[in-house]
């Protein structure tokens, strides 16, 4: 099979396309003839270092999240999961190829309706959106203040506060990303490219913050005393956090992301069948091909591209409404 491979960490020239043995399903395992890879910010810092969530012994084909159609099935799996549209986790390793073995329980069915593209680019940041809804748990009306806004998980954040009767203020780089925001539901809009950007802005109750570093730390400026602070990521380089004797003076709660596993299988459910329901839109900013990964990952560090970034494995394979039987 036609695969990508990371046979040394460093820059994005280091994912380099070549050949692999196809993957069979073991005991509990189905085979996904994958159509689409779904990338992240994460797995770029993982190629770049070997460090964050994944582990891996290198040679070894990356990418953590599949779209595709189960083409076949191991020992101890129902046959009739053959034939369906599946999105999955891979747990690290194992995406960027035409056929990925996954565990069969960690399987989600793509509801009839919903092109396997978007629901590709639903897995991973779809499910964070919404875990990092029922984390903070804000109610109506209350302002919150989404950093990286125009992301793959920032563009649905913003639609799914924004349906929960929430204020939006949306914090993206430059025009067109605060353009985007606006247009999926941002009431107000920041651009942080502006070394003043948080200068004069109405405090919020709650920051959800995905970049971390410098970013994330002016952002809590803006907290309100008796705010909350929910970060969840460090493409800014650094956790976001404040010293103890701020927190104390400004009655702030600093919230955590620890989620179930039953807890995420609910929050993609959740979100498959929003999207399912034209109720909530996924953004696929940009496609490469397989064999264009490292170009992939090379739009993903310059922070030029809006929403998901996506591989197209077979971007042929079926998905119009209805073929998810």
């Amino acid at each position: 099979m036609r695969a990508v491979w990371l046979r040394e960490f460093g820059g994005p020239e280091v994912l380099v396309p070549g050949e692999a043995p196809d993957p069979a399903a073991g005991e509990g395992q189905v085979l996904i003839a994958v159509a689409h890879a779904n990338l992240t910010f994460v797995e770029t810092q993982f190629r770049a270092t070997g460090l964050g969530p994944f582990t891996g012994t290198l040679p070894m084909i990356p990418g953590n999240g599949v779209g595709g159609t189960v083409a076949a099935v191991g020992p101890g799996v129902d046959p009739s999961l053959i034939g369906r549209r599946v999105i999955s986790s891979t747990g690290g390793s194992g995406g960027y190829a035409e056929l990925a073995a996954v565990p069969a329980d960690g399987l989600h069915l793509v509801p009839d309706g919903l092109a396997l593209d978007a629901a590709t680019a639903l897995l991973a940041d779809g499910r964070t959106a919404r875990l990092l809804l029922e984390a903070a748990a804000p109610a109506p009306g209350e302002r919150v203040l989404i950093l990286a806004a125009a992301g793959g998980v920032g563009t649905l954040l913003v639609q799914l506060a924004a349906a929960a009767g929430l204020h939006v203020v949306a914090a993206a780089g430059g025009p067109d990303k605060l353009s985007l925001a606006a247009d999926l539901g941002a009431a107000e809009t920041l651009d942080y490219r502006r070394p003043d950007w948080t200068a004069g802005a109405t405090p919020v109750d709650l920051v959800l913050d995905g970049v971390g570093g410098a970013l994330g730390h002016a952002a809590t400026t803006l907290l309100r005393n008796g705010g909350r602070l929910l970060s969840y990521g460090l493409a800014g380089g650094s956790w976001t956090s404040l010293p103890d004797a701020e927190i104390r003076a400004r009655d702030l709660t600093v919230l955590a992301l620890r989620p179930t596993p039953d807890a995420v299988r609910a929050a993609t459910a959740h979100v498959l069948a929003e999207a399912a329901a034209h109720r909530l839109r996924p953004v696929i900013g940009r496609r490469f091909p397989l064999a264009g990964a490292a170009g992939a990952h090379r739009a993903i560090e310059s922070r030029a591209t809006l929403g998901k970034t996506l591989l197209d494995v077979d971007p042929a394979q079926p998905h119009p409404a209805g073929a998810g039987r």
